[in-house]
């Protein structure tokens, strides 16, 4: 198994996992000393294209992003959302996720679901496709307004199966979308690999956000993001000052030209 993966393993119940996404070489170099996993997300999807779901987000999209995110990275695990409809069944699963593996040179990839894809996990397993898996709310499937998961006990019961039959399946990791924050422990209790939150409280054993939300470039609302800077408005300083700048013919100088 990739050493990067062994190392993220060995972090479970011991020190917090750091993971980001990025979309961009740029990006990735920036984060890539602070995060353990960096994450090319079908996220990009609303954050780049402004598309109304992650849905529209082709296979090349992921591979062209993906591909400059590579040339980012020298530390972190790079892992690649598989898009929706890329992975329908086994055979399907392996022929896209084979091209991504092949075209990204990513160290994982990521899918979406519980109990109907624990066939698909286990074949791309036996193909030697490191796996980490998705719960709670699966943005490719879930249609209408994002509820947080495990308010039931059926659906809690549910989840948890799930979590146990992805790590069984050899998925070496495990995002938590908005599962409720006695649920997330009590996931996070209940296997040995680790689990990535997002909006699923600090009880589970590292967190994602989208580097966007974090940046405040995103319009987003979410009730677990937290925007760390507001790189809007330093973009929007920046260019007003080159506007008057050029406006006023103090750029560029001669020491700006050849």
């Amino acid at each position: 198994m990739n050493p990067k993966i062994n190392k993220i393993k060995s972090k479970k119940s011991k020190y917090k996992i750091v993971c980001l996404t990025a979309y961009s070489k740029n990006i990735a170099q920036a984060i890539d000393r602070h995060t353990d996993i960096i994450l090319v997300g079908d996220s990009l999807g609303s954050t780049l294209y402004n598309f109304k779901s992650t849905r529209s987000v082709t296979l090349e999209m992921m591979v062209r992003h993906s591909q400059s995110v590579r040339q980012g990275i020298s530390n972190s695990l790079m892992v690649v959302d598989m898009p929706y409809n890329t992975y329908n069944n086994p055979s399907e699963a392996f022929k896209n996720c084979k091209k991504i593996m092949k075209l990204t040179k990513c160290d994982a990839v990521k899918i979406e679901g519980g109990l109907k894809i624990i066939k698909i996990i286990k074949h791309l397993i036996k193909n030697k496709i490191p796996v980490m898996g998705h719960v709670g709310i699966l943005p490719q499937t879930t249609r209408g307004k994002f509820k947080s998961k495990g308010k039931s006990i059926k659906e809690r019961n549910q989840l948890i199966r799930d979590c146990m039959l992805i790590e069984k399946a050899g998925a070496f990791s495990i995002v938590l979308e908005c599962v409720q924050r006695q649920l997330a422990k009590k996931i996070s209790n209940s296997i040995q690999i680790p689990t990535i939150g997002i909006g699923s409280s600090n009880n589970c054993d590292g967190q994602i956000l989208v580097i966007d939300d974090v940046l405040g470039l995103a319009e987003s609302k979410m009730k677990f993001i937290k925007k760390y800077i507001d790189v809007k408005k330093i973009i929007t300083n920046a260019a007003k000052n080159f506007k008057i700048d050029v406006k006023s013919k103090k750029f560029p100088t001669k020491k700006h030209s050849y």
